[in-house]
């Protein structure tokens, strides 16, 4: 089964998908999509490694602006 990353990376991938069951990927007429496990997991772990460079960047942009450490942590939680 994949896992939730793996299935926004595969519906990015593959816009015709619609459903996913387990590891069966459905378009809207409920005909089985191929899709390459490899490309989706890529593509999941890209998206994992952008959402953390994100982070990085606005809290690099927070300090920059002058905000303190605490400062900062108590905005981002």
């Amino acid at each position: 089964m994949i896992n939730i990353q793996q299935t926004q990376a595969l519906l990015k991938l593959y816009p015709q998908v619609t459903i996913i069951r387990g590891d069966i990927a459905y378009d809207a007429n409920g005909n089985e999509v191929a899709y390459d496990l490899q490309s989706v997991t890529a593509q999941a772990e890209a998206n994992a490694q952008a959402a953390i460079d994100t982070k990085a960047s606005a809290l690099a942009k927070l300090a920059a602006l002058g905000l303190t450490e605490d400062e900062v942590k108590a905005l981002v939680g």
